[in-house]
C-alpha cells in the first residue's frame, strides 16, 4: 500500500527507491560546484528542489532534473565564476527556450551530427576524469582519512556497485566520503545546526555572458537538445506509452527552470534521458519519486544550506576525486552508440581540439565541420551512384 496516491503522483516505497535513481550525475557536479566554484549549497538545492517539484506534477513520470553536465564540467575543469556559470544556463535556458516554442529545435537537432555530440561528451568526460585523478593524487598522502589509498578504496567500491540495479553507487561512496570527513575532521559535526539559506540576486555583468557563452553554452546547446530535450521525449514514450512527454514541454520546461533560477544562484540544471532511465531501473514509475526527491532538496536547503558548505569545504578530495570520475565514465560511454569508422572519426576530430587546446567551443567548431564534410560527401556519393551511368562510346569503324 503506498502512502499516497493519486493519479500519476503515487509515493510508495518503490517511488523513494526510484528518487535515488539520479544521484550518480547530481551528487559528484554539486559537490564539485560548490567546493572548486563557489556556488551557494542552499540556493542549488532550494531550486532543484523546487524544479524536482514542479516537474514531477507538471509530467507525472519520473522527469529527472540534473545539472547541465558540459557546464558543470567545463565549470569545475577551467574554474568558472559564479557569474560566468549563471550566464551560461541564462543563454542555453533563452535559445532552447525559444527553439523549443518555435518548433526549430526538432529540425535543428536533426541536422548537427550525432557524432559531434558523442565527440563533446567523450572530451568533456575525459577532461572531468583528469580533475578527478588530480584531486585524488593532490591529496599527497598515502595513508589516511583523504589520502591516495582512500581513493582507491572508493573506486574499487564504485566498481562492486556499478551494474547493481538496487544499490546507488554515488549515493553510497558519499556517505563512505561523510564516514571519511568524520574521522578526518570529528568537530566539524559540533558546529552543524540550523543554518537558514535563501537565494539572492545575481546579476552577471557583459563580460560574464560572453566568458559562460562561449566557454560553457556553445557546447552545452546541442547536449541539451539531444540529450535532454529530443532524447528525453523518446524515452519517455518508450517507458510511458501512454503518458510520455511531448518535445515542446520538455524544452520550454529545460528553458524556464534557469530563467528563472539562474537569477538566483541555482545551478544550470536541465532534464536528462540517463537520470529518467537510472530513476525508472530503481522503481519510479510516477512523479511522486521526483515530488518526494525535490521536498527533501527543498528542506535540506532552507534549514541547512550554510551548514551543507561548510561539511563540503572539509569533504575528502580523494573521495570527490572518485565521485567525479565517475560522473565522467557516465558522460564519456555514450560514445558506445557510435558504430562506423566516419562517425569514430568526427568524435575525435572533436575530442582532440578539447583536450589539446583545453576549448569545446572549438572543438564544437571543429567537429561540427568536419560532420558536415562527411554528411555532404556521403550524400554526394549517393547521389552519384544513384544517377544512370551513360552507355560506353561505341568506336567507329
Amino acid at each position: 500500500m503506498g502512502l499516497f496516491q493519486k493519479g500519476n503522483l503515487q509515493l510508495n516505497r518503490h517511488e523513494v527507491s526510484g528518487s535515488l535513481g539520479d544521484l550518480g550525475t547530481f551528487i559528484p557536479l554539486f559537490l564539485g560546484m560548490v567546493t572548486v566554484n563557489g556556488l551557494l549549497a542552499g540556493p542549488v538545492l532550494i531550486f532543484a528542489g523546487l524544479f524536482n517539484i514542479l516537474t514531477g506534477i507538471a509530467f507525472g513520470i519520473p522527469m529527472a532534473v540534473q545539472p547541465m553536465k558540459a557546464i558543470a564540467t567545463i565549470a569545475i575543469t577551467e574554474r568558472l565564476s559564479v557569474p560566468e556559470i549563471l550566464a551560461a544556463g541564462i543563454v542555453t535556458s533563452f535559445i532552447i527556450l525559444v527553439l523549443g516554442a518555435t518548433g526549430l529545435i526538432s529540425w535543428i537537432g536533426n541536422r548537427v551530427p550525432k557524432a559531434v555530440v558523442r565527440g563533446l561528451q567523450l572530451g568533456i568526460g575525459l577532461q572531468l576524469a583528469i580533475v578527478g585523478l588530480k584531486m585524488i593524487s593532490g591529496t599527497h598522502q598515502v595513508w589516511g582519512a583523504d589520502s591516495i589509498t582512500m581513493g582507491i578504496l572508493g573506486g574499487l567500491l564504485v566498481l562492486l556497485l556499478l551494474f547493481s540495479r538496487r544499490l546507488p553507487g554515488a549515493l553510497i561512496l558519499f556517505a563512505f566520503g561523510l564516514v571519511l570527513l568524520t574521522l578526518k575532521s570529528p568537530g566539524v559535526w559540533k558546529a552543524i545546526g540550523l543554518t537558514p539559506s535563501l537565494p539572492q540576486l545575481i546579476i552577471p555583468g557583459l563580460q560574464d555572458f560572453w566568458t559562460g557563452a562561449w566557454k560553457a553554452a556553445v557546447p552545452q546547446i546541442p547536449l541539451t537538445m539531444l540529450n535532454s530535450v529530443l532524447a528525453v521525449s523518446a524515452l519517455s514514450w518508450d517507458l510511458f506509452p501512454k503518458r510520455g512527454a511531448n518535445i515542446r514541454p520538455v524544452a520550454i520546461s529545460v528553458g524556464l527552470m534557469n530563467l528563472i533560477g539562474c537569477w538566483f544562484g541555482a545551478m544550470p540544471m536541465c532534464h536528462g534521458a540517463g537520470g529518467l532511465a537510472g530513476q525508472y531501473r530503481f522503481g519510479a514509475r510516477t512523479g511522486g519519486s521526483v515530488v518526494f526527491l525535490g521536498a527533501f532538496k527543498v528542506l535540506l536547503g532552507v534549514l541547512f544550506g550554510a551548514a551543507v558548505v561548510a561539511l563540503m569545504v572539509v569533504y575528502p578530495k580523494s573521495i570527490l576525486g572518485v565521485l567525479l570520475i565517475f560522473s565522467s565514465v557516465e558522460l564519456a560511454l555514450v560514445v558506445r552508440d557510435m558504430h562506423t569508422r566516419a562517425e569514430y572519426f568526427i568524435v575525435l576530430a572533436t575530442t582532440a581540439p578539447i583536450l589539446a587546446m583545453q576549448s569545446t567551443g572549438i572543438g564544437f567548431l571543429v567537429g561540427l565541420v568536419v560532420g558536415l564534410l562527411f554528411q555532404y560527401g556521403v550524400a554526394r556519393l549517393e547521389r552519384l551512384e544513384e544517377e544512370p551511368q551513360a552507355p560506353p562510346h561505341q568506336a567507329s569503324h
